[in-house]
């Protein structure tokens, strides 16, 4: 007989449109990547399985569109998330400034309808930056005072930071709650 046990987390992903929410998860999940950007409908659902220390880790992520078109449809797709990532572009242009002024508001939605879960933040893009002059101090302060778990710099084009970054709120789900089945 063995003590595994099965978990099961839906995780939420949530930014700005064009910000590579669709490529980080394909990337994580399939290990591709498409250039091209087509803008995703409503939501995207991926699955995938994770073993960690004999435990079988389902994950399911919901990958929310960013267009004002959907904001009605949010309150559905938040439904139940255990965790959630938020993403913005790194990039030096509108959508880069845009997507990080945004973060407060993303971050107000989801909690309006989920209280009190695990966020983790994505720096995306990260390719298209020089990272040694990258000033962190604006997401450092952020994410201290959004009580977000940390952030990560990501690309979904060249791998970077992709597979610490899911794991960090996967492993912080699994933390949070195997303790919990233990009692019961």
């Amino acid at each position: 007989m063995t003590n595994s046990q099965e978990f099961g987390f839906k995780i939420c992903i949530i930014g700005d449109g064009g910000v590579g929410k669709t490529s980080l998860v394909k990337k994580f999940t399939k290990g591709t990547f498409e250039k091209d950007y087509i803008k995703t409908i409503g939501a995207q659902f991926s699955k995938y399985d994770k073993e960690i220390k004999g435990d079988l880790i389902s994950l399911n992520f919901w990958d929310i569109a960013g267009q004002d078109d959907f904001n009605f449809l949010h309150p559905l797709f938040y439904r139940e998330s255990k965790g959630c990532i938020i993403v913005y572009s790194l990039e030096d242009n509108d959508l880069g400034k845009e997507s990080f002024e945004h973060i407060d508001n993303w971050d107000n939605e989801l909690k309006k309808y989920c209280s009190d879960i695990p966020i983790v933040l994505f720096a995306n893009k990260v390719d298209l930056i020089k990272e040694n002059s990258f000033d962190k101090t604006k997401i450092e302060e952020l994410v201290k005072k959004r009580n977000f778990l940390g952030y990560y710099l990501t690309s979904a084009k060249t791998g970077q930071g992709v597979r610490n970054a899911f794991n960090a709120i996967i492993d912080k789900l699994y933390s949070k709650y195997k303790p919990l089945s233990l009692e019961s």
